[in-house]
């Protein structure tokens, strides 16, 4: 039997009828967008992600876009992220009319360098072409960043902090999920993700009681919501009171019941995914180099990426077994062309481009039988040995 990179079947299986059910109650209810079982996710997501609020989207796209939208960030404006992560992090911030500034990252956990995205707010303010706003950092294959570092420049330069937790959903520092620095966090229910759907969804989890209301407008087309009719009259769906202009960002009411009885195994699935993490270190020790986690941080582990200067060597070899794998990212944002104009902090980024070239993913999941991963240790282990 051929290995699963991601292994959602399994999955499946285990949560059994009580996912069916809840699929079908759906089917046979009618209330395909935004029924009951929205409001009910959003609920539960908030008391697993300790925020206050949360809004389900339509993406984990959309779910970065929402905040900048109801910030007014737009044309003129700087937005910093890492440039070593998926094209969504970035893309935003032109869709908006805004830049993207880019930052390096650390070379032990991949995400964003504190230090450098200090520098780059400094070079950007010094230049005096745009105007520094907010800041994304990105849990890179399910590890937090460094929130209190970051969160600490952020507030120096009176800029919002968005932790894109797309890949880090569950994930803590210190016994606290990122929200507890960030403005927002935000997240992606791709079904390839910790927490995935069976299609697409995103949330914005948040503290802020006037922003969540924003949130809820812009989803839907920019609607009234209670702040906006107080005091006025309209006996009508708020859908057709338009306030600000919007979006279509609803999520479909199935990706709910599916997130909520996903929900219901997930803590048990991070620890689960912790322990297939420390067999692959175990077993790769001295090897090829292996995830090194923030101190005091939990990985949610979307990926377990390793660093080998044989990469295409050991893919293929690996492939030969039928073992796969998988590059994130081969090639970083900012040396795509269409990115290639914006702005990076000052030096460039060296740590991005030489991780771009040495970095690969394991197949990583909370059902990886130790059997399988033994076949998979023994086979890097043995193409390493054997070139040596």
């Amino acid at each position: 039997m051929a290995i699963a990179f991601i292994d959602l079947q399994t999955q499946r299986a285990r949560l059994g009828q009580p996912l069916e059910d809840a699929i079908l109650k759906v089917v046979r209810s009618g209330a395909y967008v935004m029924g009951p079982e929205i409001a009910a996710f959003e609920k539960a997501l908030g008391e697993f992600g300790r925020a206050p609020f949360v809004l389900s989207c339509g993406s984990g796209t959309e779910a970065l876009i929402l905040p900048l939208m109801a910030w007014g960030i737009g044309p003129g404006d700087a937005v910093f992220c890492p440039s070593f992560t998926f094209a969504a992090t970035a893309e935003v911030m032109p869709l908006v009319g805004a830049s993207p500034v880019f930052v390096d990252v650390l070379p032990d956990t991949y995400n964003m360098d504190p230090a450098h995205l200090d520098a780059a707010i400094e070079a950007v303010k010094a230049k005096g072409e745009l105007t520094p706003k907010a800041v994304i950092a990105v849990d890179l294959f399910g590890q937090p960043a460094d929130y209190p570092a970051i969160s600490a420049v952020a507030k120096k330069h009176g800029l919002k902090l968005i932790s894109d937790s797309a890949q880090g959903f569950g994930c803590t520092l210190n016994g606290e999920h990122p929200l507890h620095w960030a403005d927002v966090a935000t997240t992606s229910f791709f079904p390839a993700k910790p927490l995935g759907c069976y299609g697409d969804g995103g949330a914005v989890l948040c503290k802020d009681e006037r922003l969540h209301d924003l949130l809820v407008s812009l989803r839907v087309h920019g609607q009234a919501v209670k702040s906006d009719i107080e005091g006025r009259t309209f006996d009508h769906d708020p859908k057709y009171l338009n306030m600000r202009i919007g979006m279509n960002s609803r999520m479909d009411t199935i990706q709910a019941a599916v997130l909520l009885q996903k929900l219901t195994i997930f803590a048990d699935e991070i620890a689960a995914r912790n322990r297939v993490a420390d067999r692959y270190a175990e077993g790769l020790k001295g090897a090829v180099k292996t995830p090194k986690v923030i101190d005091g941080g939990v990985s949610v582990w979307a990926q377990y990426t390793i660093e080998t200067d044989d990469r295409d060597g050991l893919i293929a070899a690996l492939r030969a077994k039928e073992i796969p794998s998988a590059v994130y990212y081969p090639i970083p944002i900012h040396r795509q062309g269409v990115y290639s104009g914006y702005p990076q902090g000052p030096g460039g980024l060296p740590v991005t481009d030489a991780k771009a070239e040495v970095v690969m993913s394991l197949p990583m999941h909370p059902y990886l039988e130790a059997d399988v991963q033994d076949q998979i240790i023994a086979a890097i282990r043995a193409h390493v040995g054997k070139n040596a």
